[in-house]
């Protein structure tokens, strides 16, 4: 996994890459300024980013905008000082897998890597819960009555993606692969034309999966 760090305190993003790097990851950039972040990332091609929010020159969210618009996107956990609900709902509406506080540990600092590098929408306990009713307090429109068809399989995947199940517990649940999970949401993204799985999140939630 290529991981690429942005945050402009230069003893912070270096214990960050640092970390990473202990854990086995491959750190192919670590930089402080937001557009260098966009203009780096084009040519290293990271598959996840850490992501400040708090940039000299250009915030972290719309970083993420940026970022969420290259071809394969890159994964983005924004790691940030502040849990004001504002922050953590303009970064995920601009395209943020997962958003952990610094004040998290190392060990979960990791597992939140860990996570979002397969997949997972990740948050700070607390954090998800507070994504998950915005969402829902947007979901003003009604579905329409047609749309692209989703096999029974990939509708049960997408069910349990939307109540906040991780790819592995979905697999132990339906007795499938970690893969085959992956592929079935890749899948259902490909066809609904969703870009990550917060988006997928989002989408479920809208039409009432999470509650069925």
């Amino acid at each position: 996994m290529r991981v690429m760090v942005v945050d402009d305190h230069p003893m912070w993003r270096d214990g960050v890459a640092r970390d990473l790097a202990e854990a086995g990851y491959e750190v192919v950039a670590a930089v402080g300024e937001g557009r260098q972040a966009v203009r780096v990332a084009a040519a290293v091609r990271p598959e996840l980013v850490v992501l400040d929010l708090q940039l000299p020159d250009l915030s972290g969210v719309e970083v993420a905008r940026r970022l969420a618009a290259a071809e394969p996107p890159p994964r983005v956990l924004v790691l940030s000082a502040s849990g004001e609900q504002d922050d953590v709902l303009e970064a995920v509406k601009a395209g943020a897998s997962g958003y952990l506080l610094k004040s998290a540990s190392r060990e979960d600092f990791l597992d939140a890597v860990r996570r979002t590098a397969g997949g997972d929408a990740v948050f700070t306990p607390g954090l998800a819960g507070l994504v998950l009713g915005e969402y829902r307090r947007l979901a003003a429109r009604p579905a329409p009555a047609t749309g692209p068809h989703l096999t029974e399989r990939e509708t049960e995947v997408l069910r349990l993606v939307a109540k906040g199940l991780s790819y592995k517990q979905i697999a132990e649940r339906l007795v499938l692969s970690h893969r085959t999970v992956q592929n079935h949401v890749q899948n259902t993204l490909s066809k609904l034309q969703l870009h990550n799985r917060v988006e997928l999140v989002r989408y479920a939630i809208e039409r009432g999966l999470d509650e069925s």
